[in-house]
């Protein structure tokens, strides 16, 4: 488990993260979102002992990580694949890592395998990929074996087969009961992937909440309709509670009426249905309403 309880850092007179506090359960991967500028780093490096908190803890199994008496087979950290001796192999790198926690040499093959890298794995790491760098940073994350693991943008980099075994590896990770901690501007991954979303803006937690939950309090069903008879049924579902937007003469955008009951009201007055689809929220419409006013380095839109 990790807590974190009124983190607060300043740097200077710029405050980068304000009275946070969290808790990410065992068994299920918590997602970690927000803009860029929002605190997400900020936050994971306190709670890795990297960034000390001007005020508030964090610990990882009650414990403080600078406590813990052999941190990498307790929480397995990516924050910034590059963090490797350029000039040694991937290989080296792993046996000197286990070297200092004394983890057998038999283990370094083993996450050489888990993570793909075994065809570069005599190869100086300064000369990897984007992707292969990544694949090593997560093969250090894994050395330990650790019961946790906090993971900043996974799968940068990756092709869609590494994409695709990230997720796969850190569902089965929680399946286990371990604790992880994802960050990712995917939102498309994000949403296969998390159980729980944790989202930050200019410092703050925003929303904590399970994923499902979060869109649903933060989208809105919409049921698109096409008619040859679009104005009669809009006369047969308008309501108070019920928003209607024609994008076309045929074509009605309904808000606030399930399909069914739409379907019902115009079979019963006759009027013919050419189209009934009914489309939910995204997590990537929820986390843009969500951090909408928090954005601290907005593009300009295309018109």
């Amino acid at each position: 488990m990790i807590t974190a309880e009124g983190l607060t850092k300043r740097f200077g007179d710029k405050t980068a993260v304000q009275d946070v506090s969290f808790t990410v359960q065992p068994g299920t991967v918590t997602g970690f979102l927000g803009p860029n500028g929002a605190g997400k780093s900020t936050t994971m490096r306190m709670i890795v002992g990297l960034d000390r908190p001007t005020s508030g803890t964090a610990t990882v199994g009650g414990r403080e990580y600078r406590k813990l008496r052999a941190p990498l087979t307790e929480v397995g950290v990516l924050l910034d694949a590059k963090a490797v001796h350029t000039g040694r192999t991937a290989r080296n790198h792993l046996r000197a890592m286990a070297a200092t926690h004394g983890i057998p040499a038999s283990r370094v093959d083993e996450v050489i395998d888990l993570a793909g890298i075994g065809p570069v794995a005599r190869k100086r790491a300064g000369k990897f990929s984007l992707g292969m760098g990544q694949r090593l940073g997560i093969a250090s994350a894994l050395l330990g074996d650790p019961h946790t693991l906090i993971l900043d943008e996974p799968v940068n980099g990756l092709d869609p087969e590494g994409v695709r075994w990230v997720r796969q590896f850190v569902r089965h990770a929680a399946s286990e009961g371990r604790t992880v901690l994802l960050s990712s501007h995917l939102m498309s991954e994000m949403a296969q992937t998390a159980d729980h979303v944790i989202v930050m803006g200019r410092g703050q937690v925003l929303a904590d909440a399970p994923l499902q939950e979060l869109v649903r309090a933060w989208t809105t069903n919409t049921v698109r309709v096409r008619t040859p008879r679009a104005a009669d049924l809009a006369a047969a579902v308008g309501g108070p509670s019920v928003e209607i937007v024609s994008s076309a003469p045929d074509v009605l955008d309904i808000v606030g009426l399930p399909a069914s009951r739409i379907g019902d009201l115009a079979a019963d007055r006759g009027i013919p249905l050419h189209e009934l689809t009914p489309t939910t929220g995204s997590l990537e419409d929820a986390y843009l309403a969500l951090t909408g006013d928090s954005v601290e380095y907005r593009t300009k839109e295309i018109a």
